[in-house]
């Protein structure tokens, strides 16, 4: 017991008294997230129906594949087994020192990259049914404004909007079933020709499957590592993750998803040339399409004002997410210093538009937590299909897969953010290569790097409070 430190000597296995179906904790939570706004309506971005709609669909669900089956099932079954959290699970692969960082601290930090990006979209979509320029004075305020309320109710006062939470999925869910109704007729008209390709992969169907493959992954693999939270609430079988996955990762992001894909397919294949225009950015929650598609008024201004109510939890949740972490990580320290931290550098991404390309952020996520998930996933099928528990100190195996996975994964995003500052006519920079699907690069990168690396694991740590069987 001595050599484990406090925040893992402390930690309470939830037991199974405490424990509920996979409907209402698994699923549920996987798909509260994939019914929030900024998911869909980035799903038909960057040129996926340039192929048309079939290969699109395809891409998705190759996405949502991928992420049920190598970034959702293992963390989500080892929180079933152990009732623990990833913070604790976590030190089977990083050693309960490196633990306090991986995936500890990692989670906490990029959670406010979550922060940034709610707080980014909601308020354009918010400001921009007002008439105000997107990116200008009034977004970018109410920008800042979300963020900072957002994040210190996520601090504090999360069990205020929980009462109301419940129930909020009802507005995306009646909004992507109004879009469905009001574009599919326009479906079987839908030229792709219209489309500009992905301008990599020479533009061929492949390049469909990297960028959203890409786009699903990256904005799922800190969801994907949560699910070990999810699943700790979960009754344990086998049976009840898998079905808990299969609903709220699979189910439900092929079903937003596919609806958002329809909805600009349908719209681009209309008669209205007004929608046609409309419909020209790809974004089926832009203010100025939805305003067009429902015929004007005052009803598109109700609806983008429900969208922008119902990611206002979504949004509260990173925040507490990432309060909890630095808690944990740095007791010692006001959370009102830490959390405030990440504010701040949430707000920079805000101000400094960063968080307009949502690409960038999730391909951060994705390099950063893909070979998390690659390491807790060799981990798992190295120990049998069970936990080992918490090692000793810090075990390079996983620490060396990480930084390798994270390099290798990070490539694209780096450049992209070299390239998102350098001004008109500058030349942007190339690799002259491209990374394919870069979190998943980064879980294999990590997965493989983890097998070799098996024999610098350090000795398990025996943990008494223990409840998953050997």
């Amino acid at each position: 017991m001595s050599q484990l430190p406090n925040y893992v000597a402390s930690a309470t296995p939830n037991p199974a008294g405490k424990r509920a179906g996979w409907l209402a904790t698994t699923a549920a939570g996987n798909a509260g997230v994939m019914l929030w706004f900024v998911f869909w309506q980035s799903v038909p971005s960057g040129g996926v129906l340039s192929h048309g709609l079939c290969t699109a669909i395809a891409s998705l669900v190759a996405a949502a594949a991928i992420c049920f089956a190598l970034f959702f099932y293992v963390p989500a079954r080892l929180g079933a087994k152990t009732g623990l959290p990833l913070y604790i699970v976590g030190t089977s692969v990083y050693g309960v020192r490196g633990g306090f960082y991986l995936p500890g601290l990692l989670m906490g930090v990029l959670q406010y990259g979550w922060l940034a990006v709610n707080g980014y979209f909601s308020s354009l979509l918010l400001t921009a049914t007002f008439g105000a320029t997107p990116n200008g004075a009034t977004h970018l305020a109410v920008g800042v404004a979300w963020t900072v309320v957002t994040a210190f109710v996520g601090l504090g006062g999360m069990k205020y909007v929980g009462r109301v939470a419940s129930y909020l999925p009802i507005i995306p869910i009646a909004v992507l079933v109004l879009l469905l109704v009001k574009t599919v007729g326009g479906v079987g008209a839908f030229d792709p020709a219209v489309i500009a390709k992905p301008a990599v992969f020479g533009g061929g169907a492949l390049s469909v499957y990297h960028v959203m493959i890409t786009f699903g992954v990256g904005f799922f693999a800190t969801l994907g590592a949560a699910g070990c939270d999810f699943g700790s609430g979960n009754t344990d079988s086998a049976g009840t993750v898998a079905k808990g996955g299969l609903v709220g990762v699979f189910g439900s992001m092929v079903a937003t998803g596919v609806i958002a894909l329809i909805a600009i397919a349908g719209a681009l294949g209309s008669k209205d040339p007004e929608l046609v225009k409309a419909a020209a950015g790809a974004n089926p929650a832009d203010a100025n399409f939805l305003n067009v598609l429902l015929g004007g008024g005052l009803f598109p201004k109700v609806v983008a004002v429900a969208l922008v109510i119902s990611a206002f939890p979504a949004s509260c949740v990173s925040s507490l997410i990432g309060a909890n972490s630095f808690k944990t990580v740095f007791p010692e320290i006001n959370p009102l210093v830490t959390c405030g931290v990440g504010t701040a550098v949430a707000l920079v991404l805000v101000v400094t538009q960063i968080a307009k390309d949502a690409g960038i952020v999730f391909n951060v996520i994705g390099a950063s937590f893909g070979p998390v998930v690659g390491a807790m996933v060799a981990e798992y099928f190295l120990t049998g299909r069970k936990w080992a528990g918490p090692r000793e100190g810090w075990s390079l195996a996983g620490w060396i897969s990480w930084a390798v996975g994270f390099v290798v994964g990070g490539i694209t995003p780096a450049v992209a953010l070299v390239n998102f500052f350098k001004k008109p006519g500058e030349t942007p920079l190339d690799l002259g290569f491209t990374i394919p699907v870069p979190p998943v690069t980064a879980f294999v990168v990590g997965f493989v790097l983890y097998l070799l690396c098996a024999s610098l694991r350090s000795k398990p740590v025996e943990l008494p409070q223990r409840i998953d069987k050997e």
